[in-house]
């Protein structure tokens, strides 16, 4: 009926490891990769740009320290005088401010031990900061009377707080905002006498925002690239996933639309991955699905054809019923009649096990059988049976372990069955069937022998064809429907097997001796436990 093509796992027996990742996935190995290569850069130039920013901060730290010791040296040596507490000459200090070749890109202030402003490097070099006017802005309620604003305020305490710690004789370094809302890098270093402190000395530089600038700008690049990256990995995705899928997609539906038996995929086979994949596994589907629609159609022809012979011959032996008054002609009819009925119903039988025989291999999952185990069932069953001049079932198996196969009981079963019945109804009266187990090198071999007349050498392969019923002169009319061989052979394919048909020779058979009988061997792989 339907091809007996089937993919048996490695241990059937075993459920299969499901893996988190699928081995040599190429498309799945690009994706991840692409999102990481923009991930990486992303991150790569904010960890650049964050070491560029704090190396540009503390190399601005240690410059503006080593000018601020400096001018605190020659302020120390040249403007503070007495003993033994000493104390800073504020005039002094703020000429030596003035002489000195003061950093133009720094704001340097002078404090005394009590905090006042002695001078201020801007008033020195006669320097006007000057910026673009803000938006002219409602008056403040709680700024009255011209007062600091909350900026200016909170500018003053952090500057209070930084001299207050420089007093201590440390130096203090760090950020801080200014009046105007800035943020400054600021170092306050203390001016020493000995082991007092005379004043404060505070520098500035507030080229903080150009740093912070610069730094988002050199940002732009690697975001472009991230972007870019991410538009690649997009467009590529689209490409070499989306767009097949969706074809392959489109194409089903046409199929579904037009109700047609194969589907025209579009050319992806030649794709080395899971596209490529799929590809291939569609275009194998559909093509077994063609076979399996051919095959049941030419079933059904066969079965159509098969059930008219009998429903002919009740039809005609019905119609000469009516027209027959002897006795003798009226029982042979009703024995055509029921001979007929009895060929229908076994038919029937065959053809319903036959249609059923796909659903069960693929519905049961495989075990592992001890096929001695199961050849002895079924001899016993036959024993059990047996009517007088009717072939009996003789089972040989040899001792010790177990021969053990992988497959389903019941359609393995149903193999062995068949090849019974098929010997025993060629078998003469009080003939002998006989099967025998054997192992070797793997494989389980059944072998089922009977004393018929055997088969035509050009017949060893066509007696496999559903509705066979070649049967030998003399033998009874209509008593196998030849689809047991058949089904035989399409469950041993099924399980990974093999099964022919031969004849016993007689000893000369070779030089045209007599065949003794029929002899049927079925091979299938042994389970290793």
């Amino acid at each position: 009926m339907a091809s007996g093509t089937a993919i048996a796992s490695p241990d059937p027996g075993r459920p299969a490891k499901r893996r988190f990742w699928p081995r040599g996935s190429r498309l799945g190995r690009l994706i991840i990769a692409l999102n990481l290569l923009s991930l990486a850069i992303l991150i790569g130039g904010a960890l650049t740009l964050n070491e560029m920013r704090r190396g540009l901060v503390n190399a601005r730290i240690d410059s503006l320290i080593a000018q601020g010791e400096w001018i605190a040296r020659i302020i120390d040596d040249a403007a503070t005088v007495g003993e033994p507490e000493p104390a800073l000459q504020p005039e002094r200090a703020a000429q030596l401010l003035q002489l000195l070749h003061l950093p133009r890109d720094a704001r340097v202030r002078l404090f005394d031990r009590s905090g006042r402003k002695i001078t201020d490097s801007y008033v020195v070099a006669d320097r006007v900061e000057w910026k673009p006017l803000p938006p002219v802005r409602r008056s403040d309620p709680a700024r009255k009377g011209g007062g600091p604003s909350p900026i200016e305020q909170r500018a003053a305490r952090a500057l209070q707080a930084e001299l207050a710690q420089a007093r201590t004789g440390e130096i203090v370094k760090g950020r801080r905002i200014t009046e105007n809302g800035e943020q400054v890098i600021s170092v306050s270093l203390p001016i020493r006498r000995v082991r007092a402190v005379v004043g404060v000395l505070t520098l500035e530089a507030g080229d903080v925002d150009e740093i912070i600038a610069r730094e988002r700008a050199n940002l732009i690049p690697f975001i472009l690239i991230a972007v870019g990256v991410t538009l690649l990995s997009s467009v590529l995705l689209t490409v070499l996933v989306a767009r097949p899928v969706l074809r392959l997609a489109r194409a089903a539906d046409r199929v579904k639309a037009a109700r047609a038996r194969s589907i025209s995929l579009p050319d992806l086979s030649r794709r080395d991955d899971e596209i490529g994949d799929l590809s291939r596994s569609l275009e194998d589907m559909t093509d077994t699905l063609s076979e399996r629609m051919d095959a049941i159609e030419r079933f059904a022809a066969d079965v159509a054809h098969e059930i008219r012979n009998p429903l002919t011959s009740i039809r005609s032996a019905i119609e000469t019923l009516d027209l027959v008054t002897d006795a003798k002609p009226r029982e042979r009819l009703m024995a055509i009649l029921k001979q007929d009925v009895g060929r229908l119903d076994r038919l029937v039988t065959d053809i319903s096990n036959a249609s059923r025989l796909d659903a069960e291999l693929s519905r049961d999952a495989p075990k592992v059988i001890d096929l001695g185990r199961l050849l002895a069932d079924i001899v016993q069953v036959y024993d059990a049976s047996l009517r007088p001049g009717e072939a009996g079932v003789v089972l040989s198996v040899p001792p010790g372990e177990a021969a053990a196969v992988s497959g389903r009981e019941g359609p393995l079963g149903q193999v062995f069955r068949n090849l019974i019945d098929n010997g025993r109804s060629f078998s003469p009266a009080g003939g002998e069937v006989r099967v025998a187990l054997t192992r070797d090198r793997g494989q389980v071999r059944v072998v089922v022998e009977d004393d018929g007349p055997g088969i035509p050498q050009d017949n060893l392969e066509t007696v496999f064809e559903r509705f066979y019923t070649s049967r030998p002169k003399g033998a009874a009319f209509g008593g196998n429907s030849g689809l047991g061989l058949s089904i035989a052979r399409q469950i041993v394919q099924a399980h990974g097997g093999e099964i022919h048909a031969e004849n016993r020779a007689g000893p000369g058979e070779a030089s045209g001796g007599p065949v003794l009988g029929a002899r049927f061997v079925v091979t299938l792989p042994e389970r290793r436990s």
